[in-house]
């Protein structure tokens, strides 16, 4: 899962790249905004010829259901304390996502171009910990690595805002994207734990998660507007906070609550 999601950021550190080189060279975003639209959807059209084909499923037997209704999950306590954790964990990523270009550029007083590099070094360090994490939670286990991800994000991201030059403040963008790299695709992990109620608590977690990516780019520039961007960030450690005091709840569930893929305590595979 955490490879899967390397692919969403890798994406991001190529953009970025190609975005501080454009304006490096003076081409108007219009244009580039134009010509990665033109890629974005050649690609769309061509790359689903190559997906795997799709598999039809069993029908389950009488009696059987394969996956709960909506509300059932949407009352389930665990499932709903990992998705608190993953909003938290979302809003992480998501403010460096937003806004670290921006607050380079009006903190330290940078260029635009220098901006999307710091970007770009965000997201790199979060793309590597994301092709090479996996392992770390095979040995150490969710909770422990969520719990040392949040701390890596909290010092990442006041090193950040605190730092006084540019290079400090790239060492604290890089330990923020190393940070903010796992938490999600974990929660995601955590609440597909049982294969029959997968589908539900994945798409509950999933909706959580994704509420920060709704209102967090509005609350941090509304809270921007009054103290800059570059203060504005330190606002996320609230929910980093609360993200690292709920990881427990991303412990596997025992073996035998899972009877169609039995999974051993933890530290368990990430998969």
């Amino acid at each position: 899962m955490p490879q899967f999601h390397a692919a969403f950021s890798g994406g991001a550190f190529v953009g970025a790249l190609i975005g501080a080189g454009l304006s490096t060279l003076g081409i108007g975003l219009p244009l580039h905004l134009l010509v990665i639209a033109g890629v974005v959807v050649v690609v769309a059209l061509v790359a689903p010829r190559y997906f795997l084909p799709h598999a039809a499923q069993a029908a389950p037997a009488e009696g059987e259901t394969t996956a709960v209704k909506g509300p059932s999950a949407w009352r389930d306590g665990r499932t709903l304390l990992i998705g608190v954790v993953v909003l938290g964990a979302t809003l992480t990523e998501g403010a460096g996502n937003d806004w670290i270009a921006k607050a380079t550029v009006d903190g330290l007083g940078s260029s635009e171009s220098t901006g999307a590099l710091m970007f770009a070094l965000f997201v790199l360090a979060m793309t590597a910990m994301r092709l090479f994490g996996g392992r770390v939670i095979d040995i150490y286990g969710r909770v422990v690595v969520l719990r040392a991800s949040m701390a890596a994000a909290t010092a990442g991201l006041c090193l950040f805002v605190l730092a006084g030059n540019i290079g400090l403040a790239g060492v604290g963008a890089a330990l923020w994207g190393v940070g903010s790299a796992l938490a999600f695709p974990m929660g995601m992990s955590a609440a597909a734990d049982d294969p029959k109620h997968a589908a539900a608590r994945v798409s509950v977690v999933s909706t959580l998660g994704y509420v920060s990516f709704l209102a967090g780019p509005p609350l941090l520039g509304y809270l921007g507007d009054l103290t800059g961007i570059h203060l504005a960030l330190l606002a996320i450690l609230a929910p980093i906070l609360v993200a690292l005091l709920l990881a427990g709840a991303a412990r596997p569930l025992p073996s035998k609550l899972q009877p169609s893929a039995p999974q051993s305590s933890e530290p368990r595979s990430s998969k």
